[in-house]
């Protein structure tokens, strides 16, 4: 796989992943943990609403997908088309948001359970790879703050303790 860098990481959608694997159906999908490969075991939708700690209230749909990371009889990866099709059966009892935000759910099955992001898929010796990297928390009312301040074109330099964040 060529060299990814954390730039390259970020919160993907599901549509981002799915036009991108329209690219080769029938190339295997392989999510890379830690470099190890992964299978798939689980896809669930929701729909969340919530207040930050500014008490903005929120909403925002998002998919996860469990990952596993067992690697027992010889298992194959499944092409891209067949994990397009398990979310277009998802799809047919949930309505699902091309723009939903993805959330990756893995284990080593010692470690506990942790939320990764990851890199868009990118098609390399006749398999898509997806990398995870670890998903960071984040503040939204700082994240929104730093939009807006990128969009006026400034650089704040400013410290999150400086921020309009919780504030």
């Amino acid at each position: 796989m060529n060299a990814i860098n954390k730039a390259d990481f970020a919160d993907i959608t599901l549509g981002q992943l799915l036009d991108g694997l329209a690219a080769a159906p029938e190339a295997p999908l392989v999510f890379l943990y830690e470099g190890q490969p992964v299978h798939v075991t689980e896809v669930k939708a929701g729909a969340f609403s919530a207040l930050d700690c500014g008490a903005n209230p929120e909403a925002w749909s998002e998919m996860f997908i469990q990952l596993w990371d067992i690697d027992e009889d010889g298992r194959n990866h499944m092409p891209a088309g067949k994990f397009s099709a398990i979310i277009r059966k998802v799809s047919d009892h949930v309505r699902l948001d091309p723009a939903a935000k993805l959330t990756f759910e893995v284990s080593d099955g010692n470690r506990a359970m942790a939320l990764y992001c990851a890199s868009l898929p990118r098609l390399a010796d006749g398999r898509f790879e997806v990398a995870l990297a670890a998903r960071p928390s984040s503040c939204k009312p700082r994240d929104r703050w730093l939009v807006e301040k990128a969009a006026a074109g400034s650089c704040c330099g400013q410290a999150a303790s400086t921020s309009k964040c919780c504030s």
